[in-house]
């Protein structure tokens, strides 16, 4: 595991701290999907224990501040087939190996809920391979309207099985509880987003290097995939962004079928699963290897834009409102005096700087994580999406740059600071790379 148990137990002890001496808390881990897939824990589960095991669950007893794990029971076929799994049959060494305080099969969890009173579990979609909780909502939408579907949840289906075996108990929604635990990494959870970060950087420095007219998009994604699992990620942490052209203009572009054409520019925005942690990015290239004198023009001050955001003003005890106007009172002279082309390009990018466009989602478990922190002063080990965006509609044109960044003690750090920003660098690269 990446982290050590006394890291879960803290996670633990804090949801216990937050229940209550009368509360109970029960997380369900993720289901086999049925596929020839590498199984992949939910995060709240994965977060409050690290078991990459199907079919688990955990209970929080608040009275006792005891912590039982659920695990099917031994199946040697499955064994035979695929290897041993964690199981409940030697209890003793699983509470060893996770630092739980007792494991039990499945069918214990019923017995051991029956007197619980104030029954705390998530509400929110769980998390899983390439998921965030806004892609998991819009999905129960497309369930809900259509009317062949409409079928609860898995979490659903799991509180109203809870509310059968516990018809006495007052539930409470655990959500927000772990949303606000996730929201604050550790140093072990920031090095493991350093190294997702790294990843994700020399992704798209590799994408660069093998840049070129006449290449598919899904070919760059190609690139990035290979250095991922080459590095031991555990795959994509969500699905490829490689838009060229007129695609850019939808931001969460996916299809990555459309051939660059010379002259174009290329959008990438994607990062590696590292240990149940992504990364965010953002870069805009030539595809060609010259940027024109239009794309130098937005793109170039959007980095301007980016390298004030990160050079100091962003750190510690502050709101985002006021590192916002901030930001923007640095970058005013520079938008006064760059050689805008047209009038709409000056209004878009006034605009921008005029808002808070720039501090976007949180960043962690999910590319776009849970908690909230635009309404409160940052603390050090808050990680978020730093990405700036421009938009001028009546020509369809989207520019933006991003990076992911930890809140420190004494400013900022971004874990994805290895993807080259000048753009005088990244012509050097694309061209050296044809």
């Amino acid at each position: 595991m990446d982290f050590p148990p006394a890291e879960f137990e803290l996670r633990r002890q804090r949801v216990f701290d937050a229940i209550g001496k009368q509360g109970v808390a029960v997380i369900a881990g993720g289901a086999a999907t049925g596929a020839f897939d590498l199984f992949r824990q939910t995060n709240e589960f994965h977060y409050l224990c690290g078991v990459e095991v199907p079919h688990a669950y955990l209970r929080l007893d608040g009275s006792m501040r005891w912590t039982t794990l659920y695990l099917p029971r031994r199946d040697p076929k499955h064994e035979r087939s695929e290897g041993t799994q964690l199981n409940s049959s030697d209890p003793a060494a699983v509470c060893k190996l996770i630092g739980v305080d007792d494991v039990k099969p499945l069918e214990a969890l019923v017995a051991d809920l029956t007197d619980a009173t104030s029954l705390f579990t998530p509400m929110a979609p769980a998390e899983g391979r390439e998921a965030s909780r806004d892609t998991l909502l819009h999905a129960k939408h497309l369930r809900d309207a259509d009317p062949w579907d409409g079928r609860p949840s898995r979490e659903e289906h799991f509180r109203e099985k809870l509310a059968s075996v516990c018809p006495q108990a007052e539930f409470h929604d655990l959500t927000p509880i772990l949303d606000s635990l996730r929201l604050i990494k550790s140093h072990r959870e920031i090095e493991l987003m350093r190294r997702a970060g790294r990843l994700t950087a020399k992704a798209v420095v590799a994408a660069m290097q093998i840049t070129r007219p006449g290449l598919f998009e899904f070919e760059l994604a190609a690139e990035a995939d290979h250095l991922y699992l080459r590095s031991g990620a555990m795959g994509p942490g969500y699905r490829p962004i490689v838009a060229s052209g007129a695609n850019i203009w939808n931001a969460h572009y996916y299809r990555n079928n459309s051939v660059l054409a010379d002259g174009d520019l290329v959008l990438m925005d994607y990062a590696p699963d590292v240990g149940c942690y992504t990364s965010d990015i953002g870069r805009m290239w030539p595809v060609n290897g010259t940027y024109s004198p239009v794309q130098r023009e937005l793109y170039g001050f959007m980095v301007e834009y980016h390298k004030v955001l990160l050079k100091g003003t962003i750190r510690p005890g502050v709101l985002i409102r006021d590192l916002a106007t901030e930001a923007a009172e640095a970058i005013r002279p520079v938008w006064s005096s760059w050689p805008w082309s047209k009038p709409a390009y000056r209004d878009a990018a006034l605009k921008m700087i005029d808002s808070e466009v720039a501090f976007t989602h949180p960043v962690g478990m999910c590319v776009h994580d849970v908690g909230s922190y635009k309404s409160d002063p940052l603390r050090p080990g808050l990680v978020f999406a730093l990405d700036p965006q421009l938009w001028v509609p009546d020509e369809q044109l989207y520019i933006r740059v991003e990076d992911t960044v930890v809140v420190t003690p004494d400013g900022l750090e971004s874990v994805t600071k290895s993807a080259p920003l000048e753009l005088d660098e990244i012509e050097r690269i694309v061209q050296a790379g044809r």
